[in-house]
């Protein structure tokens, strides 16, 4: 019998072993709040990672995917305001500053560590300003660390993004926590923005690459803010062995509950991004059940919340389902129109996954006493129904589109935003 996987307090700090910190080093003149941050484990850790598929791929990318090939890390160097990303050749030997410096004050070799940075893209990154602040940074190192760091990675997002679980295996007590960042240039395709996942549990390389692999699929996977793919996007997850359990070697019952546990804390991370997406002021999630396979339904939600149409009519709260069939149709995947069916629904709160420890308190779908439910579309046939009750539906902070395809037995969600005005004034001085 799986293991109950209980919400917990501590982020990235959560599991045995791990300590965090996180400074200001001023890399952005601007910048008032803690740009660097610092996480270590006290021991090696197994090791996995998914990165950007954009083909412009930053320089910290191209050192991470390089120093966690052999499956084995033990710290991680963050920073934000600066990407470090089409910067050539000096852009890479400050990437590799970076490792050399959070190895230096940790006792680890550089090899051994991840490099993160996000910002703007296209200048040099100062790395002095992070030297000159390394030993304040690895001094503060501590289990509340977390709370210095999460903050230290953020740029557009309004929110912090943390969450950990609690869960058993071998009868050992296990945790696993995360921290991530992401609000704009979010279209994610084997990672997000940045994102850190640290466990206690002992499981081979092999054995966390296929859990971070399968878990990405149905969460960080399925989420879409503005359909830009970053050249930064990180998703690392480290496992150190502290929690004293056999070691995971091979897929069964604990391999089971390890993914379990990943996929809960992934869930949360994915709508905490889609949520804080830049001037977003509605959540949406997409459900569609009904699709012939998994890939399907997935592929369906992602591309129906990524319609630029579909999250502008979401921001004006206009129940425009054609948006949404238009969507389906040119997505590539298979449906069939004259069995579909749409439906919107509600629930209030959306800020709620910024803070909350509960996981019934994520859940949007097949909520009908808050902002109520709708159907719009039957059988590829619209329906006469009630817009004053619609548009009280989509006024809600968190919205479900609902669709039913009629094809097969598989479903899949994904998380997106609405599209604001402030959507373009973020970016549209962003460099400047």
């Amino acid at each position: 019998m799986q293991s109950e996987i209980k919400f917990i307090e501590g982020g990235v700090c959560a599991a045995q072993g791990f300590t965090a910190n996180g400074v200001l080093s001023h890399i952005k003149a601007s910048r008032k709040t803690n740009d660097t941050a610092l996480i270590y484990s006290e021991k090696p850790c197994s090791a996995a990672g998914v990165f950007t598929q954009n083909r412009v791929k930053a320089e910290s990318v191209k050192l991470t995917k390089k120093n966690i090939a052999n499956g084995r890390i033990q710290a991680v160097i963050a920073n934000s305001g600066n990407a470090n990303c089409c910067t050539g050749e000096e852009g890479a030997k400050v990437a590799y500053r970076m490792a050399e410096l959070a190895g230096k004050v940790t006792g680890v070799s550089p090899d051994d560590v991840i490099v993160c940075s996000t910002g703007v893209i296209g200048a040099q990154l100062p790395v002095e300003k992070i030297e000159e602040h390394i030993e304040e940074l690895a001094k503060g190192l501590s289990k509340e660390g977390h709370v210095e760091a999460r903050q230290a990675i953020m740029t557009t997002d309004t929110q912090y993004k943390e969450c950990a679980v609690e869960f058993t295996l071998d009868g050992k007590k296990c945790r696993l926590g995360a921290m991530c960042k992401g609000s704009g240039m979010i279209h994610i395709n084997l990672g997000t923005m940045l994102a850190f996942t640290t466990s206690d549990v002992a499981i081979s390389s092999k054995m966390i690459e296929k859990a971070l692999r399968e878990s990405v699929k149905g969460t960080y996977n399925c989420v879409s803010v503005d359909g830009d793919t970053s050249t930064n996007d990180t998703l690392v997850l480290l496992a150190n062995g502290m929690a004293g359990n056999k070691e995971i070697t091979e897929e069964g019952p604990d391999f089971d509950t390890f993914l379990a546990a990943l996929n809960k804390v992934n869930k949360v991370m994915a709508m905490k991004i889609a949520a804080d997406g830049e001037g977003a002021s509605r959540l949406i999630e997409c459900n569609v059940k009904g699709a012939k396979t998994t890939e399907i339904a997935r592929g369906l939600a992602k591309e129906i919340i990524g319609s630029n149409l579909v999250k502008a009519a979401m921001f004006g709260k206009d129940a425009n389902w054609g948006r949404i069939l238009c969507a389906m149709g040119y997505s590539g995947y298979e449906f069939t129109p004259e069995k579909t069916c749409v439906y919107f629904s509600s629930k209030n709160g959306a800020k709620r996954y910024f803070t909350t420890l509960d996981a019934s308190e994520v859940e949007i779908a097949g909520c009908d006493k808050c902002g109520g439910k709708i159907e719009v579309f039957h059988m590829g046939v619209p329906l006469n129904f009630d817009e004053e009750k619609a548009k009280k539906i989509l006024s809600e902070e968190a919205v479900e589109i609902l669709v039913e395809c009629g094809d097969g037995d598989a479903e899949g969600r994904a998380w997106g935003c609405d599209l604001t005005y402030d959507y373009v004034k973020i970016n549209g001085d962003y460099r400047t």
